[in-house]
């Protein structure tokens, strides 16, 4: 048995918990991953997987084992890219991930610059609203808004951005200006569920509101066309809504009374061992994103 195979099938195994995702990954069949853990499991003395008709998860054993299989596997990976080049030029294809909106509006520039920088180099966009899993879906840069649970990544912070209450000039002059959070009451509310599923908003303080949306939406970005056209007022990201308040459109209101900002980091899995293209991009959007003025 080749024993740098197998660790690294038995390492696919753990992330993906599942013999049957690893196969799929690896572009083999599912009893050749059975039979490569069973021998590695043999060859140890250990056993390496709690199986259960559901699921796969690592036993104690299984656990330490796959902490220093990854940095073996890594350490031999530096090595061989060192020795073709991969780590001193940009190539390959390189995966990014961020929230729709920043990604869009902050990350997307950020990664056609790198492209055009180096022609070498493809890369694929992943935006959504949800926690991804950088290992199971293949990304090597994720930007996160909001605290980071420890992963074992290096994470850069580059900024933070803050909750806002916003709405029109015009709907300002018509309605009044909320002075404390409580005015929230009488207000036109537009809420994006995708941000904010609780009807609670929390402010500073430790002062909370229950607001009572007379516009439900799933998307920020209708949100903000409400609040834009001074239909109501609404909360987001201040980055969110940054052209529109360059451009007097929107304004901010409550400031007094927002929440701690949220940190912005950019994350990566390989520390010291990530490769060129990896290495290059982190210094790119570390440099683009600091230099932002709506994320300071």
């Amino acid at each position: 048995m080749d024993r740098w195979q197998a660790m690294r099938i038995f390492v696919k195994v753990a992330e993906t918990e599942s013999f049957a995702e690893a196969a799929r990954h690896l572009h083999m069949s599912a009893p050749a991953i059975t039979r490569a853990v069973a021998a590695l499991e043999e060859l140890i003395g250990a056993r390496l997987f709690v199986r259960t008709t559901r699921s796969v998860k690592p036993t104690d054993a299984g656990s330490r084992y796959f902490e220093d299989c990854r940095r073996i596997l890594s350490d031999i990976a530096e090595a061989e890219a060192s020795a073709a080049g991969s780590y001193a030029k940009p190539s390959g294809t390189l995966a990014v991930t961020a929230p729709m909106l920043f990604g869009q509006i902050h990350v997307l520039p950020v990664v056609m610059e790198y492209i055009d920088a180096h022609p070498g180099v493809t890369a694929r966009t992943f935006f959504v609203d949800r926690p991804v899993n950088m290992i199971e879906e293949g990304i090597d840069v994720a930007v996160r808004i909001g605290h980071l649970a420890d992963s074992g990544f290096t994470a850069v912070q580059v900024g933070s951005v803050r909750r806002v209450i916003c709405g029109a000039p015009e709907y300002f002059a018509r309605h009044g200006i909320p002075r404390t959070p409580a005015d929230l009451r009488d207000h036109r509310i537009a809420a994006s569920t995708s941000a904010w599923s609780s009807p609670e908003w929390r402010f500073a303080q430790d002062q909370r509101v229950t607001v009572h949306p007379a516009l439900q939406t799933n998307s920020n970005e209708a949100a903000i066309t409400a609040a834009t056209a001074g239909w109501g007022l609404t909360r987001v990201l201040h980055y969110q809504i940054g052209p529109a308040l360059l451009e007097g459109r929107l304004q901010i209101v409550l400031g007094d009374y927002e929440e701690p900002a949220l940190p912005v980091h950019v994350l990566y899995p390989e520390g010291r061992h990530a490769s060129a293209k990896v290495r290059a991009f982190v210094e790119l959007a570390v440099s683009r994103l600091r230099a932002n003025r709506l994320l300071n």
